[in-house]
């Protein structure tokens, strides 16, 4: 079980996106979605809210009602998709022109403890280049989804 703590503000809406994992770049051509860490660290998750109202000092953070969740194959479907769209075009040299915005559910984003860190991956033309470390994050309008009902398959 995957245990993910989720800040959501007073309504319960998260506050932000979900880091997921580390994505090794230059395997990117090679991942499959079964044996993937992504849907690995997915195939069961325990969500526990932390209500945080904006401005207000952490000691008055409190947890919400934690939920115990599995993707259904409705979810798991999209999940797959995405991780095989998004992978696809890393493992095609896309690395660098892939936005957050690709992807319905799993996005991919910056992973780096500074703006300099660097991995390998592999450039348009087949070439290593040094990129900044990505990982898998869920969107928001998910994650709130399924604390909300965990079956939900919203837009």
């Amino acid at each position: 079980i995957e245990l993910k703590t989720i800040p959501v503000d007073v309504a319960g809406a998260p506050q932000e996106s979900t880091f997921v994992c580390s994505i090794s770049l230059a395997d990117a051509d090679r991942a499959e979605w079964e044996t993937s860490r992504a849907r690995a660290k997915l195939a069961r998750v325990l969500w526990v809210p932390i209500v945080a109202a904006p401005g207000r000092p952490s000691e008055e953070r409190r947890l919400g009602a934690p939920r115990l969740w599995r993707p259904t194959e409705a979810q798991e479907r999209v999940l797959r998709a995405d991780f095989e769209d998004l992978m696809g075009l890393i493992g095609i040299g896309a690395v660098e022109a892939l936005t957050a915005h690709a992807g319905r559910w799993l996005q991919v984003r910056p992973k780096a403890a500074s703006g300099r860190s660097r991995t390998l991956a592999f450039g348009r033309d087949g070439e290593l280049i040094a990129a900044m470390p990505r990982g898998f994050y869920l969107r928001p309008s998910f994650t709130g989804a399924i604390l909300g009902d965990p079956a939900a398959v919203p837009a």
